[in-house]
C-alpha cells in the first residue's frame, strides 16, 4: 500500500488550502514583540524578551512564507482563488505588514537589515494597496454581506509604513503612507459601521475582525508621534509631546476597544479559526500606544494601563499559539471551506 492510499482522504491537499490569513499570525507576533520592547523601560524587563521574540517571529514568517511560496508554485490556481475571494483579498496585505513590523523591530538590532526589510514592506505595500483597492472599484461587484473590518487591513497597514519611514529618513514617503491610510480608513469606517448596523450579522468566523477597528486610530496614534514628535524628548507635557491630534486617535482607540470589548466573550464562546489572530494585533497596537504615551506624556497611569494590556496580550498570544498548534495537529487548519 502506498504512501498516498495511507493518507487520509484530502490530507495530501492540505497545501492547497494553506489560507493567507495565515500572515496574520506574524503580524499578531510581531505586535506581541513591539509590545514588549515598549514595556521594557515601564516594566524592567530589559532587550532579552522582545529579541527572543523577535527571533521566533521571524522563523515563523519564514516558515509561512515558504508554505505559501510552495503553494503558489504548485498550486497557483488556488492562489487565484484567493485573490479573487471577497473576504480573503484584504488579507493579502498581512505580508507586507508583517515585514514592515519586523522592519520596526530590527531598528533595535541592525540598522541594514531594518531598512532592507522597510524597503521591501513599503514596496509591496503600495503595489497591494493599490492593487487591493482597484479590485474594490473595479469591475468587480461587491455583496454588502462581503464587507467586514478586515477590510481595514490594507489601511492600516499603510499607516505602519511612517513608524520605521519617519525614523530611517524617508519622510516625504511616510507622510504619503499615511495620508493614504488616513483617507481609506475613514471612508472604510463608515461603510463597515453601515454593513454592521444595516445588514444582516456577520458570519461566526469572521466576528473576531471586529477587533480590527482598534487598530487603525492605535497605530496613526503611533506614526503621528513618529512623523511629528521624534525632536521632542519623552516625559514632555501634554500638549507638547502629545499633541491635540495625538489625543484624539489615541482616544479613539480606546473608544473602538471598549465597544468590541462587550463583544470578546462572545466571540471567544465560536468555534476556532485562523480569524481568532486578529484579535492579536490590535491589542498589541493598543498597548504599544497606550505606553508610548505613558513616556511622551510623562502619565504614570498610562504605564499602568499599559501593563494591564500587555498582561491581556501575552495570554492571547499564548492561548492563540496554542490553539493553532492544536488546530494543525488535529486537522481543523488547511481544509476546504
Amino acid at each position: 500500500m502506498s504512501t498516498t492510499e495511507m493518507a487520509p482522504s484530502g490530507a495530501h491537499n492540505r497545501l492547497e488550502h494553506f489560507p493567507i490569513t495565515f500572515f496574520a499570525t506574524t503580524m499578531g507576533l510581531g505586535g506581541f514583540t513591539l509590545a514588549l520592547r515598549a514595556a521594557a523601560k515601564p516594566m524592567g524587563l530589559g532587550p532579552l524578551p522582545y529579541q527572543g521574540m523577535f527571533a521566533f517571529t521571524a522563523v515563523v514568517f519564514v516558515l509561512i512564507a515558504a508554505f505559501y511560496l510552495a503553494k503558489a508554485v504548485k498550486y497557483p490556481q488556488a492562489v487565484k482563488d484567493e485573490w479573487h475571494h471577497p473576504i480573503r483579498l484584504a488579507f493579502f496585505p498581512t505580508i507586507a505588514v508583517s515585514l514592515l513590523l519586523l522592519a520596526i523591530i530590527a531598528m533595535s538590532v541592525s540598522h541594514a537589515l531594518a531598512l532592507t526589510l522597510w524597503i521591501v514592506g513599503t514596496l509591496l505595500q503600495g503595489t497591494l494597496t493599490l492593487s487591493v483597492v482597484t479590485n474594490w472599484i473595479g469591475t468587480r461587484s461587491f455583496l454588502h454581506g462581503q464587507l467586514n473590518p478586515a477590510w481595514f487591513i490594507p489601511a492600516v497597514g499603510n499607516v505602519i509604513v511612517p513608524v520605521a519611514g519617519a525614523q530611517l529618513g524617508f519622510t516625504e514617503i511616510s507622510w504619503l503612507f499615511f495620508s493614504a491610510g488616513m483617507i481609506f480608513w475613514l471612508i472604510l469606517l463608515t461603510l463597515v459601521f453601515n454593513r454592521l448596523v444595516f445588514h444582516d450579522p456577520m458570519p461566526g468566523k469572521l466576528q473576531p475582525t471586529l477587533v480590527i477597528m482598534v487598530a487603525p486610530p492605535a497605530v496613526a496614534f503611533i506614526a503621528w508621534l513618529r512623523l511629528t514628535g521624534e525632536a521632542v524628548t519623552p516625559g514632555a507635557v501634554i500638549g507638547h509631546g502629545v499633541d491635540p491630534f495625538a489625543h484624539i486617535l489615541l482616544s479613539l482607540a480606546y473608544v473602538f476597544a471598549a465597544l468590541v470589548a462587550v463583544q470578546i466573550p462572545r466571540i471567544l464562546r465560536l468555534p476556532f479559526a485562523m480569524s481568532f489572530w486578529a484579535l492579536s494585533f490590535p491589542l498589541a497596537a493598543l498597548t504599544i500606544a497606550t505606553f508610548l504615551h505613558g513616556e511622551y506624556a510623562h502619565s504614570i497611569a498610562h504605564e499602568r494601563l499599559g501593563m494591564v494590556f500587555l498582561v491581556a496580550l501575552t495570554v492571547l498570544i499564548v492561548g492563540l499559539v496554542w490553539r493553532t498548534i492544536l488546530g494543525i495537529l488535529r486537522a481543523e487548519i488547511c481544509e476546504p471551506e
